[in-house]
């Protein structure tokens, strides 16, 4: 057992937040008719993979003749859409994620971004990534004017509302209107400061809950700090202490607030979970669910989410994967293979054997394969590094695996940034054509 671990006796857990709004929604409109405000509203209540927009949870809404806002329980704006004749696609919003990013979600052609990253819409961040797909949403005029003005919209929208509103809605309008970006700016880092640190990456098993998660840090640091990557960090790898983490878990249950009942999914940071201490990674599992109130979340199931590595992956013990598959959830472990080609692992700065990358990968299956409840997924770069890469990597994707499988997602990631690229989306059909398992592009997304 780690040390530090929950005790027998001891200070009485917090009990669960409440999950079952039970009042009806309302709603109001101005006396004009062209301003309509709703409030708990609920969506759907388990993540689809679907050609149009689609809400989850429990959300309120206020439509103007210019916009549709959403806000989450808490009165913060997670969702804007334009409604003007400039607005770029019917059928394309923005969302704003627990850590302040706006991210554009654009179709794409729905059947090219369904094969390519396994969702019908395709995410654009804000900030340089490693897509090879979308375009430049947030300089189009439309959706910077949106970003700008959706403050006073909501405040001459309350305005207007305000005097025939009954109660409920005049305190939610009010609740909104203190959620200014200062304010919302200051709650992620806030956020940030509960959990230690921005997450940089999230894994990208992740898109299957559209990213919404609660993430609870129970290590930090990775064990490589492979040369070829932008996204972790330079600390040396440690498990957390039991009281950092049951600090932590209570910490972010007040910072989600009402807003929680949208949760259900867990992501286990940081950037190698799976290199804790299985006691621990159980644990934490288990106190967070409880705190937070997950399994009574709007949302249907659960989930949870963590990186690992080769190294951690073959010093998991057995025990792990069936007290994992134990859980009332399912668990998803992405595993960084990178390649399976020495000369290719030499120049990323990789410290890993190619055996060990291939012994790695037949456990992955072998784990696929015995648990129910348990996917392992791994990411490979694109880039032809060196001329034995993609041999390899076909060796494994192609031979290693006897028949297709629907398990096990495969995650290519090409090392450039923010550069789209034609023919690299031409080498990645061929690759996804060639494997014998579920093959999509890595599109890296932070929190």
């Amino acid at each position: 057992m780690f040390e530090g671990s929950i005790p027998s006796t001891g200070p009485v857990p917090l009990p669960a937040p409440s999950r079952s709004p039970s009042a009806a929604s309302e709603v109001c409109t101005d006396r004009r008719g062209d301003i309509r405000i709703r409030i708990r509203c609920r969506g759907a209540d388990s993540y689809a993979k679907v050609s149009y927009p689609q809400q989850y949870g429990i959300y309120a809404e206020i439509e103007t003749a210019a916009a549709v806002m959403r806000f989450n329980p808490g009165g913060e704006i997670v969702h804007l859409q334009g409604k003007g004749r400039d607005w770029p696609h019917p059928q394309e919003w923005i969302k704003r994620t627990i850590g302040d990013d706006w991210v554009y979600y654009s179709t794409g052609g729905y059947s090219g971004v369904v094969e390519a990253i396994g969702e019908y819409y395709l995410p654009n961040t804000p900030y340089p990534t490693n897509s090879l797909l979308g375009g430049r949403p947030f300089e189009h005029a439309a959706v910077v004017r949106l970003l700008e003005s959706w403050p006073s919209l909501l405040a001459a929208a309350a305005a207007r509302l305000m005097p025939q509103a009954p109660a409920a809605i005049r305190d939610f309008l009010a609740r909104a209107g203190g959620c200014d970006p200062t304010v919302l700016r200051q709650r992620a880092e806030q956020l940030f400061s509960i959990i230690g640190g921005r997450v940089t990456v999230l894994p990208p098993d992740a898109r299957h809950v559209d990213y919404d998660l609660v993430p609870v840090h129970i290590s930090e640091g990775c064990l490589y700090k492979c040369r070829f990557c932008r996204v972790k960090t330079e600390r040396p790898y440690r498990d957390k202490e039991w009281s950092e983490i049951e600090r932590q878990i209570a910490d972010l249950r007040r910072w989600f607030g009402p807003n929680s009942v949208n949760y259900n999914s867990l992501f286990l940071g940081e950037h190698d979970a799976l290199a804790a201490d299985p006691d621990l990674i159980i644990a934490a599992i288990a106190r967070a669910r409880e705190v937070l109130g997950l399994a009574g979340s709007a949302m249907a199931g659960g989930n949870v989410f963590l990186f690992g590595s080769v190294d951690s992956l073959l010093h998991a013990p057995p025990r792990l994967f069936a007290e994992l598959e134990r859980l009332p959830c399912s668990v998803y472990i992405n595993i960084g293979l990178e390649s399976a080609d020495q000369e290719t692992l030499d120049k990323l700065g990789k410290p890993l054997s190619a055996a060990r990358v291939v012994e790695a990968f037949h456990r992955m299956q072998e784990i696929n394969g015995n648990f129910n409840r348990i996917e392992m997924t791994a990411n490979f770069v694109m880039d032809e590094l060196a001329a034995g890469h993609i041999p390899a990597m076909l060796q494994l994707l192609r031979d290693g695996v006897p028949r297709n499988r629907p398990k096990g997602s495969i995650y290519l990631s090409p090392l450039r940034v923010g550069r789209p690229s034609r023919s690299l989306v031409m080498d990645f059909y061929r690759l996804k054509t060639l494997s014998r398992l579920p093959t999509f592009l890595y599109i890296i997304q932070r929190l």
